[in-house]
């Protein structure tokens, strides 16, 4: 292999061994605006999409331990998306991405949380709250039984309090 392709590939190996998550799409007859848009949106979450050749993805695939039925998903114009946090954001702006192309892109898969799954757990992955969101909402629930007994007690005040 010549110099050029074995830093590529050890950039890609890398960058996938480095990461939380890595994203595997098709972005294949998609304009370059709406890929540039994306990466822009992935800045945001700490990722980055790098387009990438099938037998470097087959050969970092070997190397990280992928299983073999990984193959099946390399095939046509590829793409990864990794990164560091949370999945969650970069699963909806994936999944944003895809729907904007009229069905030109797809996701092939991801290699989350040590397992590979398909593109229908993306699409899972992408209708969960983020982490956020969750504190938030976890928050509120924190707040609530306060509110609640504050309201009660201020009920009772005004009811015990004699009338002017």
């Amino acid at each position: 292999m010549r110099s050029e392709k074995i830093a590529i590939l050890n950039e890609v190996t890398e960058r996938v061994k480095a990461s939380d998550y890595c994203f595997i799409i098709n972005y294949g007859g998609v304009d370059v605006t709406k890929i540039g848009a994306l990466r822009a949106e992935l800045r945001t979450c700490d990722s980055r999409l790098l387009v990438v050749k099938n037998t470097f993805l087959a050969k970092v695939a070997k190397e990280k331990g992928w299983p073999e039925d990984v193959e099946k998903m390399l095939q046509g114009p590829t793409a990864i998306i990794t990164g560091k946090g949370e999945p969650t954001a970069v699963a909806k702006a994936i999944m944003k991405f895809v729907e904007g192309t009229d069905g030109k892109a797809s996701v092939k898969g991801a290699d989350y949380d040590g397992k590979i799954v398909d593109a229908a757990m993306v699409e899972a992955l992408s209708k969960v709250p983020g982490k956020n969101e969750l504190r938030a909402t976890f928050l509120m629930l924190l707040k609530e039984p306060a509110t609640r007994l504050a309201r009660v007690l201020s009920e009772k005040a005004k009811k015990e309090s004699p009338a002017a």
